[in-house]
């Protein structure tokens, strides 16, 4: 019985091995880089929309904004207005 393996195909194994790990560790390495630029252009496309709704007056708009934080640091009630009634926010 021989109980010792062939030199050759040790290394050989270790060839297919290193060539095998290498090969998908690029694979990995491109697709990180993929996932990445996609990020960077969802990052500029949300800053973007931001920037327009809060500064082009948008969908966001900085008076509203300050209003509902006025009506926050004053406790103004809101009153809801039947029909006809008058009615003051204190």
């Amino acid at each position: 019985m021989d109980l010792f393996i062939d030199m050759d195909s040790v290394q050989k194994i270790l060839i297919a091995v290193v060539i095998s790990l290498t090969a998908l560790l690029i694979i990995v390495g491109v697709q990180v880089v993929l996932i990445i630029s996609d990020l960077r252009k969802a990052v500029r496309r949300l800053n973007s929309i931001l920037e327009d709704s809060v500064l082009g007056g948008g969908l966001i708009r900085p008076e509203k904004i300050s209003g509902v934080l006025e009506l926050f640091k004053k406790n103004k009630k809101l009153n809801k207005l039947g029909d006809g009634d008058v009615q003051t926010i204190k």
